[in-house]
């Protein structure tokens, strides 16, 4: 009866070992935004082990996409299920996951023309900090990296491009990387009636959103400081503003993963990007 006993309290451990050690994902967090005036929500995966360890992990921001939220890639990206998969396999590293939501008030991840919906600023003066606040997270360039699908793709790319000094990897998916003429950009602000309150500082800010602007703007050691990786379908609308960014990169000789394949704008693609993502990125978190 006894052995019987231990046996089963054994079981009844390792059960409850197991279970302490799966990962966790909330989707309905929030933290308070002063630049925004308002509570902007978040979602946060936390990999197998974290509320039973006293470890510091690394950190990615996935970004989601046009008509999303941040609760997009828990709910349609499967991020956890493919992140324990991953983790499970060796793929990739433990590490945290944080989506943001730029979906409420103003959809994206910029500033505004006029510099009055601040979203940028808040991203890096407000929502950073306090998650590295809330989370134990290594808080430095070596373990922080960033990715996302289209709308969130382009972040990605602007993010690293304005704030090199911020990430260790860069994981454009999709991207929205469209490089059309500045008149073709007045045209557009004018056809969509956005007032621009100070024309001065017009042509600077689309230069900051520009992709193939800010390659041949920005120092060539900042770009070489992110590890860089591009993933996009074949038949994605967005195709030809990837492909540019690739070209010029190469002229510019900064280092980066560039992968075209089959499929178009879709989740069924992104779910299979991201097991590549987390790999990319836990291969700058390793120690070597």
């Amino acid at each position: 009866m006894k052995h019987k006993l231990t046996l089963a309290l054994v079981a009844f451990l390792i059960g409850f070992s197991a279970f302490a050690q799966e990962s966790k994902v909330f989707d309905d967090l929030s933290l308070p935004s002063k630049i925004l005036g308002m509570d902007r929500k978040y979602a946060v995966y936390l990999p197998p082990g974290y509320e039973s360890s006293q470890r510091s992990y690394p950190v990615l921001y996935l970004l989601h996409g046009g008509g999303d939220d941040q609760t997009g890639w828990v709910q349609f990206g499967e991020v956890q299920h493919i992140a324990d998969k991953a983790i499970r396999e060796g793929i990739a590293t433990p590490m945290i996951i944080v989506m943001p939501d730029a979906n409420t008030g103003r959809r994206g991840y910029f500033n505004d023309v006029n510099n009055e919906w601040r979203y940028e600023d808040f991203f890096f003066e407000e929502f950073i900090p306090e998650i590295e606040k809330r989370y134990r997270i290594k808080a430095e360039k070596r373990f922080r990296a960033i990715a996302g699908l289209s709308m969130g793709g382009g972040g990605t790319f602007f993010y690293a491009m304005h704030h090199p000094e911020m990430f260790s990897a860069a994981c454009p998916l999709s991207a929205a990387l469209r490089n059309i003429s500045f008149e073709d950009y007045k045209k557009g602000l004018a056809d969509n009636k956005v007032e621009v309150k100070n024309p001065s500082t017009l042509e600077a800010y689309y230069q900051r959103h520009n992709a193939l602007q800010q390659i041949a703007a920005n120092d060539p050691k900042d770009m070489k400081s992110v590890r860089w990786f591009f993933d996009c379908g074949d038949d994605d609308f967005l195709y030809e503003g990837n492909s540019l960014v690739h070209i010029e990169l190469r002229k510019k000789e900064i280092p980066h993963e560039f992968r075209i394949r089959d499929g178009g704008h879709t989740w069924g693609y992104w779910r299979t990007s991201l097991p590549d993502v987390l790999s990319f990125v836990s291969e700058g978190f390793h120690q070597r």
